[in-house]
């Protein structure tokens, strides 16, 4: 007599994505030099031979673990710039994104990887070179587009949008940025300030 219940296989391995998100973990718990492909592939429950299909090499796993990252998060800021150029009130506005920038851009994931790939910026320079363009770059780049959208409009007075997009990244995030990859976790200040000063020199008389 036949039954019809279902055996218990051993659990799949991970791949694509969920393999990266493995590797991820294990090259931010161990850093580059610490980390181990035989790690990784315990942990996807795959053998050394699939992974090594997938990945031929340490460093084309580091690689791809990074340029997933950025990808992932190249356009986190969209929704941001989408209503700072729909607000009615320009530093509301701008108080709302420079608070979303700071959430996101010191939040423990965003530092734990920038530390990561700050770490090995010099042995792995291709890896750093891209992960500056695809991110932070192209973040940068974003929005420069919705500076230079809202000056369009006559609600800033800028002659360079892409330095302005700079500068003001730099006023948010640049002190809590560099104290919270040294390690200091304390919540930042206020961005009122930043806001103000960005406003004095790129604000509109009208």
């Amino acid at each position: 007599m036949s039954t019809d219940l279902p055996t218990r296989g051993r659990p799949s391995g991970l791949t694509g994505a969920e393999l990266i998100a493995v590797a991820r973990d294990v090259f931010l718990q161990h850093g580059y030099r610490g980390a181990s492909m035989d790690e990784v592939a315990k942990r996807a429950r795959i053998s050394k031979a699939s992974l090594y299909r997938e990945h031929a090499s340490k460093s084309a796993l580091y690689a791809a673990v990074v340029h997933h990252w950025t990808l992932s998060g190249r356009d986190a800021m969209r929704p941001a710039l989408d209503r700072l150029r729909a607000s009615e009130d320009i530093r509301a506005g701008l108080l709302e994104l420079a608070e979303t920038m700071q959430a996101g851009i010191l939040s423990p994931p965003v530092v734990a990887m920038r530390r990561l790939v700050t770490a090995e910026a010099r042995e792995q320079a291709e890896v750093a070179a891209n992960y500056l363009e695809e991110s932070w770059n192209t973040n940068i780049q974003n929005l420069a587009d919705a500076l230079s959208a809202l000056a369009a409009e006559g609600r800033l007075r800028l002659a360079d949008p892409r330095a302005a997009a700079e500068q003001f990244t730099w006023l948010v995030i640049g002190a809590p940025l560099n104290a919270r990859m040294l390690g200091d976790e304390r919540k930042p200040g206020a961005v009122d300030g930043a806001v103000d000063l960005f406003l004095a020199g790129y604000g509109s008389d009208g």
